[in-house]
C-alpha cells in the first residue's frame, strides 16, 4: 500500500501523486497518482487510481543529469581559461605600475607604463606616466640647478676668500696706521720733565689710546712767564680722529711759537685751518677744544669742552669743589667756518694749595661690566679726597679709581687727564 493510501481515501480530497516513486509487482518503478469520484449529488463514490510506468522518466532524468555533467565538464577549461585571462587583464596593469613604482623608487625615472583601456585602470596608468615624466624632467633640471649652484658657490668661496684676504691685509695696515698714530699721540704730549720746569705750577698728565684711537689731546706751553694749557677731543675714533689731533697740536704750537697768545685768536685761526682741512679730507669730523691761561695766579678759560673742576680749601679746612661750565666759552672746532662770534672767557683767582682739573669724557662716559659710567660725580669725589696730595697722587688716585670701575670691560675711548696746582 503506497503513503498516500495508508492515510484513508478520505484524505484524497483532490488530485494527488506519490512523493516517491514506487516498484509494481513486476519490480519496475511506477508514479502512483489518485484522483477522487463524485457523482453528479457531489457525493464521494471512490477513488480512481492512477500508475505510470517510471522508468522513461528515470532515463531521461538520467540522460539530462549526464549530458548536464558532460556540457559542465566541457566548458570548464573554457571557463577557467576566461576567467584567468580576464584576472590577468585585470592584474596585468596593476603589476605593472608596481613594478614601475618600484623602479622609480631604485632612481630609475624614465619608467612607463602601456595604456590599454579608458577605464579606472587606464586613467591610473595615464597618470603614472605623467608623473613619472615631471618626476624626470624635475630631476634633470635640479640637476642641472645643483651644478650651477655648486659653480656658483665655488666662485662665491672664492671671492670670499679674496675678500678675507684683503680684509686681513687692510686690517695689518690700519693697525700699523693706528699703531703709529698712537705712537704718534703720545710722542707729542709734553714730557714729566718739561712740566718740573714749570715753577708755577705742580702739573701731572696721563693720556691712554683706545685700541681704536679717540683723538684726546693735550698740551702745556710756558712762554714769557705765561702758560698756555690746552685740552681737546675729537669726535669718532680710528686714524682720521688721531690725524686732526696731530693737526691741532701742530697749529696751536706754530701759533704760540710766532707769540700769539690771545686765546680766541688762537682758537678762531685754528678753526679756520681745520675746518679747510676737514672739507678737504670730505670727512664729518670736529672737535672741543679749550685753552687755558695762566699767569701770575690768574687762570683765563677760553673754548668749549668739558666742565672744568677746582678744589679749594674753606674756612674750615674742608674742601670745597667748584665747576667752571665752558658751554658757551665757544664752539666745536671744524664744524663751522666761523666761530669768531661764540667765543667767551671766564677767569678764576688761584690761591697756594688750589686743585684744576681737566679731563676729556673717555673718563666720565667710561661704562663699567653693567654698562653704568664713571661719571663727573665720582670724579669730583676722588679729587675731592685726594686735594691735599700732590698733582701726580691726585691723577694716580683718579686713575686706579677709573680702572676700578671699569674692572675687565673693554676701553672704549682715549682717557686723558691733566691735574695742576698752584704752588
Amino acid at each position: 500500500m503506497t503513503p498516500l493510501l495508508k492515510g484513508g481515501l478520505s484524505n484524497i480530497s483532490g488530485p494527488m501523486v506519490e512523493n516517491t516513486l514506487m516498484q509494481n509487482q513486476a519490480g519496475n518503478a511506477i508514479l502512483s497518482g489518485y484522483v477522487p469520484i463524485v457523482d453528479a449529488m457531489g457525493r464521494r463514490e471512490g477513488v480512481l487510481a492512477i500508475e505510470l510506468d517510471a522508468s522513461g522518466v528515470l532515463q531521461s532524468e538520467i540522460q539530462a543529469r549526464n549530458a548536464a555533467l558532460i556540457t559542465f565538464l566541457a566548458t570548464l577549461p573554457l571557463a577557467v581559461s576566461i576567467g584567468w585571462w580576464l584576472a590577468r587583464r585585470l592584474t596585468s596593469p596593476i603589476a605593472e605600475l608596481v613594478a614601475g613604482a618600484e623602479a622609480i623608487a631604485e632612481g630609475q625615472l624614465n619608467q612607463t607604463v602601456k595604456v590599454r583601456s579608458k577605464d579606472e585602470v587606464g586613467i591610473l596608468a595615464d597618470t603614472f606616466n605623467r608623473m613619472s615624466y615631471q618626476l624626470k624632467e624635475s630631476f634633470d633640471t635640479l640637476e642641472a640647478k645643483v651644478v650651477n649652484r655648486t659653480a656658483e658657490l665655488a666662485q662665491a668661496n672664492q671671492e670670499i676668500i679674496a675678500l678675507n684676504n684683503r680684509l686681513k691685509a687692510e686690517n695689518i695696515r690700519m693697525s700699523a696706521e693706528l699703531e703709529v698714530t698712537r705712537k704718534l699721540q703720545q710722542m707729542i704730549l709734553p714730557k714729566a720733565e718739561e712740566l718740573s720746569q714749570i715753577p708755577e705750577l705742580d702739573i701731572a698728565g696721563f693720556m691712554e689710546p683706545a685700541d681704536e684711537v679717540g683723538g684726546d689731546y693735550y698740551d702745556i706751553v710756558r712762554k714769557n712767564g705765561r702758560i698756555k694749557i690746552s685740552i681737546g677731543d675729537v669726535t669718532g675714533h680710528g686714524l682720521e680722529s688721531g690725524v686732526l689731533m696731530i693737526m691741532v697740536q701742530t697749529a696751536l704750537r706754530t701759533l704760540l711759537a710766532h707769540n700769539e697768545t690771545d686765546s680766541e685768536k688762537i682758537l678762531n685761526t685754528i678753526n679756520s685751518t681745520i675746518y679747510e682741512n676737514v672739507q678737504r679730507m670730505n670727512s664729518d669730523k670736529h672737535l672741543s677744544l679749550s685753552l687755558l691761561d695762566y699767569e701770575r695766579g690768574t687762570l683765563t678759560f677760553s673754548g668749549q669742552h668739558e666742565d672744568i673742576i677746582i678744589v679749594r680749601g674753606g674756612s674750615d679746612g674742608q674742601p670745597l669743589v667748584e665747576i667752571v661750565d665752558t658751554e658757551n666759552l665757544g664752539f666745536p672746532i671744524g664744524l663751522e667756518a666761523d666761530i669768531a662770534r661764540f667765543f667767551g672767557s671766564n677767569k678764576v683767582q688761584l690761591q697756594s694749595g688750589d686743585v684744576v682739573v681737566l679731563y676729556t669724557d673717555g673718563i666720565t662716559e667710561a661704562p663699567n661690566l653693567e654698562k653704568r659710567q664713571y661719571g663727573l660725580e665720582r670724579l669730583m669725589e676722588v679729587v675731592k679726597q685726594s686735594w691735599q696730595l700732590t698733582a701726580d697722587e691726585i691723577r694716580q688716585a683718579v686713575i686706579a679709581d677709573l680702572r676700578l670701575h671699569i674692572n675687565t670691560e673693554k676701553v672704549y675711548d682715549d682717557i686723558t687727564l691733566v691735574v695742576f696746582k698752584q704752588k
